[in-house]
C-alpha cells in the first residue's frame, strides 16, 4: 500500500540484532553490577556482549544471586509482624538463648543468625526414612493446636498419601494445619492439595517468580524441609515425602539420609524460618505460639537454628560452614550428596587439614546428578594433596547433609555442600552443641564409612588429559550447581 513502508527480512534482523545487542550489553552492565564475584561478572558481561541471542535469556533466568522482594515483603507489615510476636521472643530469648559459650567465637554466629543458642532442647537423631517418618506421623497425631509443614519434594504416593491422610485427620479434628511447598520441587499435587484444602487446611506453593522481578526466575528454590508441632517440636533434615526416600526407587536404592527432631525452644527457631517463607507465599501471618516450651525430661541439649536462604547482603550459609570449619581443632567429618564448594570453603578445608584437623568427607558412590559429580572430582583431587580423605558411599545412594566438629558440634540439615545451597537455595541448618549428641552422629558416620570406598586421589590425579576434560569442564558450571 502506497504510503506505508514494509518491512524487509533484511530490516527485521537488523532490528533483532540491534535489540539483542543492546539487551546484551544492558544486562552486561546489571552483572558487571550486581555479580558477586569478578570472575563471574567478567564471565557473563563477555558472553552477554559477544553470545546475546544466548546469554540475555540465561542470565535473566540463572543469573542473579539475590532474591529480590522478600525483605521488603516482610518490611510491608512488619507492624503487624511484631504484634503477632508481641513479647513473647524477648522472653524467650531471656529464658532459653545466648547458653553458647563453651563455642569457640560464638559471638561471630549469634550475629549472622541472629538466633542464638537456646539450652533446654530434647534433641534425637533420625536415620533414614523408616525411623524419620515414623517420628514425623506420630508427633503429628499428637498435635493439638497446629501443625506446620514445609517441604522442597513432596510426591503423592504411598508415603505422600499417609502424611496427607494424616494431616487431614488433625485439621477435620480442628488443628491448624499449614503447607506450603516449592512448586518447581513438588509437581502433580493437584489432588493432594486439593484434599487438604477440602479438610479445611491452608495450602500455598511458595511462588518463587511472585513479583515482577523474580517473574522468570527459576534459578532460587526452597529446599528447606520442616515440620513443626505445636511450637514445641519440630522435624528438620535430608528427606522430603517420597516413596524413593525409604529406597523404594531401585535406580537410587536403598536411600541413605538423616532426619533429627527437636524438642523444646529451638522448635521456637524453626517455627520463625516457617513464618517468613509462609508469609512471602501468602502474605499472611497465622497466629502461632512464641512461648519456648522447655523439652520435659531425658538429657538436654543446646541447639541453634540456622536458616539461610539469598535474601540478605551475607552469604549466611557460607560464612556459617567457613566459621565452623576455621574453629575445629580436632575434627571435621562431612557427608554430603554435592561436593561443590567456593574458594573460601576450600581454603578453610586445606587450612584445617594443615593444622593437623582429621578432615573426612563422605560422597556417593551412585549419582543422581552427573554433572555435579564430575564437578566433585576436581575438588576431591584440589584437597586430597593435604591429606584430606574422602569416602566413597557404596551402599546405595547417600543424601544426608551432616557434618561433625570436634567432639561436641554437629550439624543436621538441607544444605549440601555446594554454592546452590550456601547462595541460592532457602534452606535450614541445626547445630546441636552437645558431646552425647555429637557421639551418636559420629557412631553412625562411622557405620557409615564402613559401607564406603576410599577414594585413591592419586590415581585421579594420574589419569589423562581427556580423563580429566570432563570434570574440568563440569566444574565451570559450579556457581549454578
Amino acid at each position: 500500500m502506497a504510503g506505508i513502508y514494509k518491512y524487509t527480512v533484511d530490516d527485521m534482523l537488523a532490528l533483532i540484532i540491534t535489540l539483542a545487542t543492546v539487551l546484551g550489553i544492558a544486562s552486561a552492565i546489571d552483572a558487571v553490577i550486581n555479580t558477586r564475584t569478578s570472575q563471574g561478572a567478567i564471565a557473563w558481561a563477555v558472553a552477554l556482549i559477544t553470545f546475546p541471542y544466548l546469554a540475555v535469556p540465561a542470565y535473566w533466568i540463572l543469573g542473579r544471586s539475590k532474591f529480590q522482594g522478600f525483605a521488603e515483603a516482610r518490611e510491608e507489615n512488619n507492624d503487624l509482624i511484631e504484634e503477632f510476636l508481641g513479647d513473647a521472643m524477648p522472653k524467650v530469648q531471656a529464658r532459653f538463648v545466648d547458653v553458647g559459650e563453651r563455642i569457640p567465637e560464638y559471638e561471630a554466629l549469634k550475629r549472622l543468625t541472629q538466633m542464638g543458642m537456646t539450652g533446654s532442647n530434647r534433641v534425637q537423631l533420625l536415620i533414614d526414612g523408616e525411623a524419620t517418618y515414623a517420628s514425623i506421623l506420630e508427633g503429628i497425631a499428637q498435635a493439638r493446636d497446629y501443625i506446620l509443614v514445609e517441604f522442597y519434594i513432596v510426591r503423592d504416593d504411598g508415603i505422600g498419601g499417609r502424611l496427607r491422610d494424616a494431616l487431614m485427620e488433625r485439621a477435620l479434628a480442628g488443628v491448624r494445619v499449614l503447607f506450603v511447598y516449592d512448586e518447581i520441587g513438588s509437581k502433580g499435587l493437584e489432588s493432594f492439595t486439593a484434599a487438604l484444602v477440602g479438610a479445611g487446611a491452608e495450602v500455598s506453593p511458595f511462588n518463587t517468580t511472585q513479583g515482577w522481578r523474580n517473574r522468570f526466575q527459576l534459578n532460587f528454590r526452597n529446599h528447606r524441609k520442616i515440620v513443626v508441632v505445636d511450637g514445641r517440636s519440630a522435624w528438620v533434615g535430608g528427606l522430603n515425602v517420597g516413596d524413593d526416600y525409604l529406597g523404594l526407587y531401585p535406580k537410587l536404592s536403598p536411600w541413605r539420609d538423616t532426619h533429627m527432631r527437636l524438642d523444646g525452644p529451638a522448635a521456637v527457631q524453626v517455627q520463625m524460618a516457617f513464618l517468613s517463607d509462609w508469609y512471602w507465599a501468602t502474605r499472611r501471618i497465622p497466629e502461632l505460639t512464641w512461648t519456648g516450651f522447655p523439652a520435659g525430661g531425658g538429657h538436654q541439649a543446646r541447639a541453634m537454628v540456622v536458616p539461610s536462604g539469598p535474601t540478605v547482603e551475607l552469604e549466611t550459609a557460607t560464612l556459617f560452614f567457613t566459621h565452623a570449619l576455621n574453629s575445629a581443632r580436632e575434627r571435621i567429618w562431612i557427608t554430603s550428596p554435592y561436593f561443590v564448594p567456593d574458594e573460601g570453603v576450600v581454603h578453610a578445608l586445606q587450612l584445617a587439614a594443615l593444622r593437623g584437623v582429621d578432615v573426612r568427607i563422605i560422597l556417593p558412590d551412585k549419582a543422581d546428578n552427573p554433572l555435579v559429580q564430575l564437578a566433585s572430582y576436581f575438588y576431591v583431587e584440589q584437597l586430597g594433596d593435604v591429606g584430606i580423605k574422602f569416602y566413597k558411599f557404596n551402599d546405595g545412594f547417600l543424601h544426608q547433609k551432616v557434618q561433625l566438629i570436634d567432639k561436641n558440634l554437629a550439624m543436621v540439615g538441607t544444605a549440601n555442600f555446594d554454592n546452590r545451597s550456601f547462595r541460592l537455595n532457602f534452606e535450614i541448618t541445626v547445630l546441636v552443641a552437645d558431646e552425647p549428641f555429637a557421639k551418636e552422629v559420629e557412631q553412625m558416620l562411622e557405620h557409615d564409612m564402613q559401607r564406603c570406598q576410599s577414594v585413591d586421589v592419586e590415581a585421579l590425579k594420574s589419569r589423562s588429559v581427556l580423563g580429566h576434560l570432563p570434570s574440568r569442564i563440569a566444574r565451570l558450571f559450579a556457581p549454578a550447581l
